[in-house]
């Protein structure tokens, strides 16, 4: 009996420690399968993205450039049968075409990587983007405003606040309906805040939509980078969204990060 008695403690004991363990299984499988579907979005996205830019090549940049093609052709041939006045009326209107087609191609470039954030820094970056988002989009009113210190910050940083700064102007202008888009950029000795504030409908973060999957990467890439990222929105409130990320910087790793550039 004392020996059974004995054994029932420590089968209690374990039976305690694995129900114990058992209750962080749950959880741990739950975050392992938002890992798993969260890879396997970035794949998605990735492949969509090279869809998109294939897309916008082809229907862009491709067609100017055959275009121009054939319009130089034209043009050799209007200098053979009408003469000069009429060859020079000609090139002047391809000039035009070739101008456009460059245009273009820079678009797709600053899209892609805005070089203004490797030569001159962040600040100047935020505040081209927000003039091409204004151009791309005049039915919306588009701020910026950048305060604190004015030295470059490491260029990692720098490209992670770009983008995430992009991803949550990119989300206002698709789903909250906004009329005015807000980003304001404080950067002080340890650490930099990016705030973007919308005027629009505002949403539920808990539910599960089109821009889950970006609020998800949003989360997933500052916490690696070990900061803050926080929404402040209501749905159906009207009192609009507000997007606000904090990340830590070592502002002197910047000359070893930029390539001694910045200065």
């Amino acid at each position: 009996m004392d020996r059974a008695d004995h054994l029932a403690g420590h089968v209690n004991i374990v039976t305690k420690y694995l129900t114990s363990d058992l209750k962080d299984v749950g959880p741990a499988l739950e975050s392992a399968k938002m890992r798993k579907h969260f890879s396997m979005k970035v794949l998605e996205a990735q492949e969509e993205e090279r869809k998109r830019l294939s897309r916008e090549i082809h229907d862009g940049p491709a067609q100017m450039m055959a275009n121009l093609v054939m319009q130089l052709g034209l043009v050799e041939r209007v200098f053979n049968d009408k003469g000069m006045d009429a060859g020079l009326g000609q090139l002047s209107f391809t000039k035009e075409l070739a101008r456009s087609t460059l245009s273009e191609i820079r678009r797709i470039i600053y899209d892609l990587r805005p070089m203004v954030l490797d030569d001159f820094g962040l600040v100047p970056a935020l505040s081209k983007y927000m003039e091409k988002m204004q151009d791309y989009h005049p039915d919306i009113r588009f701020t910026f405003e950048s305060k604190g210190i004015m030295a470059r910050i490491p260029q990692s940083t720098e490209v992670a606040v770009f983008r995430l700064v992009q991803e949550a102007v990119t989300n206002a202008i698709k789903h909250s309906g906004a009329k005015v888009i807000d980003v304001r950029i404080e950067i002080c000795q340890n650490w930099i805040r990016a705030t973007v504030t919308d005027d629009g409908k505002g949403f539920d973060p808990s539910k599960t939509g089109e821009s889950s999957f970006g609020l998800q990467g949003m989360t997933e890439r500052v916490a690696l980078l070990k900061g803050e990222f926080d929404i402040r929105t209501e749905e159906g409130k009207g009192k609009g969204t507000e997007v606000i990320l904090t990340l830590p910087h070592d502002q002197h790793a910047t000359d070893k990060d930029a390539g001694g550039k910045s200065g």
